[in-house]
């Protein structure tokens, strides 16, 4: 059974996301947040396996909740799923620079919030390729020191596992990593867990932000990421 909590202003938007996540027989909604504060303060509470999380909220946003959330040792199990209008909102990046998982537009389809819930909760990142790699090459375009916080940079990593970087950086899951660099899928997977916990990541998402923040992955004129 998945926990999910959900965090947004707007109540008719969460009761919507309630009725949704209660139609699942594997998910149960634990509790509801109206601001950012009450996100973390319910979240210390329930200890959900996910938050879905919006990002403009009052008292404290998505982005500081979702910080909070990642910072704290007690709730090291919790994904948080970020929710925004735009897929080019560039507070996203700082949402994933915060510790969230993934994003998902708040028009998404029913059946795909459903699906990036388990996707989030499995321990997996949401990063959709072409969208992300966009955004981020867009807000990273000139890259700039990463606040306390935010995972290091590639120094130690093999000129392997920099390879591999890169290509998660450019949106490329397990199974395109391996064929572009003729490695098993599970090589491949077992390079990128030993890449997050070089540079400290809590997960995929976080590895994209190191390898633009780096200049692993270089932004194109035109918003396009480099190759």
């Amino acid at each position: 059974m998945i926990r999910v909590l959900l965090a947004d202003d707007q109540t008719l938007v969460r009761a919507a996301f309630a009725m949704l996540v209660e139609s699942d027989r594997d998910m149960e909604v634990v509790g509801q947040a109206g601001n950012g504060l009450e996100a973390v303060e319910l979240t210390r509470a329930h200890r959900p396996g996910l938050v879905v999380m919006d990002i403009r909220m009052p008292e404290l946003d998505g982005i500081e909740a979702t910080r909070r959330i990642a910072a704290d040792e007690h709730l090291a199990g919790v994904k948080v799923l970020v929710l925004t209008t735009y897929d080019t909102d560039e507070h996203i990046v700082d949402a994933l620079r915060a510790g969230a998982s993934g994003f998902l537009v708040k028009d998404t389809r029913p059946a795909e919030l459903l699906a990036a819930i388990r996707t989030v909760a499995a321990g997996e990142s949401l990063l959709s390729p072409g969208p992300t790699a966009r955004l981020i090459a867009r807000v990273l375009s000139s890259p700039r020191t990463p606040p306390a916080g935010v995972p290091g940079g590639p120094d130690r990593l093999s000129e392997r596992e920099r390879q591999v970087l890169c290509l998660v950086g450019r949106g490329l899951n397990n199974a395109e990593i391996a064929e572009t660099l003729g490695l098993s899928p599970l090589t491949a997977k077992t390079h990128v867990s030993r890449i997050m916990g070089k540079v400290g990541a809590r997960d995929r998402a976080q590895l994209v932000i190191v390898a633009y923040e780096s200049g692993l992955v270089v932004p194109a004129a035109g918003g396009a990421d480099g190759r």
